[in-house]
């Protein structure tokens, strides 16, 4: 499709109930509404917020959302098609759908005549009356009407006619949009391309897609469908959904936006995708995937020096596109495998400016390959890297104390309390002076980290802003037991940025007190801390004396 064509697709979200019925995911109804004020920031169309009648999380969404000032996108309640023993009226579920009083309503209906006899037990005709009915009942009472097709892609391999029955009913009944769902997830694109080819030309109305991922086709499905003409695409941001989840909104928007010329949210919002993505998997309580496309932080990493030393030239050597497009970016990764590219790149990013033929990256790189021969991985770890390349280049200036032992007390005083953990730090200070902290924690390197951190406060008090949110170890031999070395990763914050570091040992405290260790220099050498100084007879800090 030529990309000056520029054709309009129709974005509709259904993560927040959908992405809900995935088995690890619940949101809380603050969650959903702050996911809903992504999607309208990112230019979601249509947000489906939920099935009123299911459960009171849901209804209650559907009163809070009402305050919140959505300046693009519409809400869309979710149902189904009426029973087939009651008129669209008596029906109790059309009756809530209503009561949530969303400008958009969208309901479910069979369109596969294995449902219609097995599971509905009623004729066809009988199912083509229940949508028509359904339909027009909704179509009098909200602005917009959704129909999605289920297992229409199914009910189309096995009785094509009566698939295309179904959802000309729901066109001439006046819906909106005809929705076509692979809800088992099992069809391929050409079947796919060529069902929606059938529906379009059967209805006047805009057709839609909806597909689910079982067989990791989900994306490609969605794709193939507006290739052939749908032209409202539903999805889940991150492929949250039911079993092997939904089409991931995500890749589709990227995908239609930067690969196929059509126009979904426009190019400045597109750089909001990332952030959307994983502020989902924030709320979501979900570790972000590092290698999903387009987003994730591994997609525009590279680790190979020959591939740092071509992108260097010309990004376009190993990427598929500039990553600043999506709010992503390129990262360059240290390893054994990494060449004198990787570190000059790495030293440009560290603000460093290094000559190529600089004798001292083939030392660092060799310190590199031996370190990592050890078990240290820089990947996950950068802050120390950047540490080790400014030790051995000698440009990190001052040493900002001097270690002299820790000691680790785990005591369980009975078999129903918890263990009690007190770590013993001793240092020597920037001026000199020996100090002896002392920190309980739960659990032992928690009470490591706060012992260091207050036995170094007095003299460093930005460390006050410092926490850890992430503590990862792995054993790196396996089948040597309780005597294994161990990788500890360690992620601080201090509210303004993030870092990792790194520690390896055959002793987990010991691993653990070295990434502690390198994570607080790291922090030391960012805010070009000055020590203050601590003047013992009077118990006073002077702040900004350098020592």
């Amino acid at each position: 499709m030529a990309t000056a064509e520029k054709q309009r697709v129709y974005l509709y979200d259904t993560t927040l109930r959908d992405g809900c019925q995935s088995e690890d995911v619940s949101l809380t109804v603050a969650d959903k509404l702050r996911i809903a004020q992504r999607l309208d920031d990112l230019g979601i169309d249509f947000i489906e917020g939920g099935w009123p009648g299911s459960n009171e999380r849901d209804a209650a969404f559907f009163e809070e959302v009402k305050k919140l000032k959505l300046r693009h996108a519409k809400i869309a309640a979710f149902g189904s098609t009426r029973r087939a023993n009651l008129k669209a009226e008596q029906d109790r579920n059309l009756e809530l759908l209503l009561l949530a009083q969303t400008p958009v309503a969208t309901v479910v209906g069979k369109t596969w005549d294995l449902h219609v006899r097995e599971a509905l037990r009623i004729s066809h005709e009988a199912n083509l009356e229940v949508i028509a009915d359904t339909i027009t009942y909704l179509k009098s009472r909200v602005d917009k009407v959704v129909f999605d097709a289920e297992h229409f892609f199914d009910g189309f391999a096995d009785n094509p006619d009566f698939a295309l029955q179904c959802v000309k009913a729901a066109a001439e009944a006046g819906a909106d949009v005809i929705c076509l769902c692979d809800t088992n997830g099992g069809r391929l694109p050409y079947e796919i391309e060529a069902a929606v080819r059938a529906a379009c030309a059967a209805v006047p109305c805009v057709v839609g897609i909806h597909c689910h991922n079982d067989c990791e086709l989900a994306v490609a499905n969605t794709l193939a469908a507006v290739g052939a003409g749908a032209r409202h695409v539903q999805g889940t941001i991150n492929g949250l959904g039911e079993r092997c989840g939904n089409a991931n909104l995500v890749s589709v928007i990227a995908n239609l936006e930067l690969k196929l010329g059509y126009r979904c949210v426009g190019a400045e919002r597109l750089k909001l995708l990332r952030e959307a993505a994983l502020a989902v998997y924030e709320l979501a309580n979900l570790a972000p995937l590092a290698r999903q496309p387009f987003v994730g932080r591994s997609a525009f990493a590279h680790k190979g020096g020959l591939h740092v030393s071509a992108i260097q030239r010309n990004p376009r050597t190993y990427e598929h596109m500039a990553p600043e497009l999506v709010g992503n970016n390129r990262r360059v990764l240290l390893s054994d495998l990494a060449g004198r590219a990787n570190i000059v790149y790495k030293a440009r990013e560290f603000g460093l400016t290094l000559d190529p033929d600089n004798e001292k990256i083939s030392l660092l790189l060799d310190e590199l390959k031996r370190l990592e021969a050890e078990g240290y991985l820089y990947e996950g770890a950068e802050a120390s890297f950047e540490l080790v390349m400014r030790r051995s280049l000698g440009v990190l200036e001052r040493p900002y104390f001097d270690f002299v032992s820790f000691r680790v007390f785990d005591d369980k005083w009975h078999e129903e309390h918890a263990p009690f953990s007190e770590a013993v730090v001793v240092i020597d200070g920037p001026d000199g002076q020996r100090s002896r902290s002392s920190a309980s924690g739960n659990g032992p390197v928690n009470a490591l980290d706060s012992a260091l951190r207050k036995a170094l406060l007095p003299y460093y008090p930005t460390l006050e802003s410092m926490r850890l949110t992430d503590y990862k170890v792995r054993v790196l031999d396996n089948g040597t037991g309780t005597s294994a070395r161990v990788r500890v990763l360690i992620e601080s914050t201090d509210g303004k940025m993030r870092w990792g570091t790194v520690g390896v040992s055959s002793n987990v405290l010991e691993a653990s007190w070295q990434a502690l260790v390198d994570s607080v220099e790291y922090k030391l050498y960012k805010d070009k801390a000055i020590p203050v100084t601590v003047r013992e007879s009077k118990g006073e800090i002077e702040a900004g004396a350098e020592l």
